[in-house]
């Protein structure tokens, strides 16, 4: 299930993501979904608000837990862009454990929205980004 995304992160469970019923509490799931999301945008060259003043924000995030996770594992969270728009992008996320690749335990898409924070408001996607980001995800985008 890891084939196809450019961006897969190596992560492992730690004690303390465990919950009182004995597996991986769901917020987890979200922070590792962060976790490639952040590597997918170091690849293709996206900077901090501070430096450019526009910077992606996440608008909407969504996960379908599929299987239980426990400690101690590795997992594998992959990251791919699978819609450009105008001032938005749609992310697809996966994770399996790092012994099972083809298996996935979560899947998941955020919706990524440029945002210009000087003018408060909502910014169109750069040309050079839109083509850094398909030369990464796929020309398809």
């Amino acid at each position: 299930m890891i084939e196809g995304f450019a961006v897969v992160e190596r992560v492992p469970v730690l004690w303390g993501d465990m919950d009182a019923f004995g597996h991986v509490n769901n917020t987890r799931f979200i922070r590792w979904f962060e976790t490639a999301r952040i590597a997918h945008f170091r690849r293709v060259g996206i900077k901090t608000a501070e430096a450019v003043g526009i910077a992606p924000i996440l608008a909407h995030v969504s996960c379908d837990f599929l299987s239980p996770v426990d400690f101690p594992a590795d997992i594998l969270v992959g990251a791919r862009t699978t819609k450009l728009g105008t001032t938005s992008m749609i992310h697809e996320y996966v994770v399996a454990r790092a012994d099972n690749p083809q298996q996935p335990v979560a899947k998941g898409t955020g919706v990524i929205v440029m945002y210009d924070y000087d003018a408060a408001e909502k910014a169109p996607i750069p040309e050079d980004l839109k083509q850094r980001i398909r030369d990464l995800d796929g020309d398809s985008l």
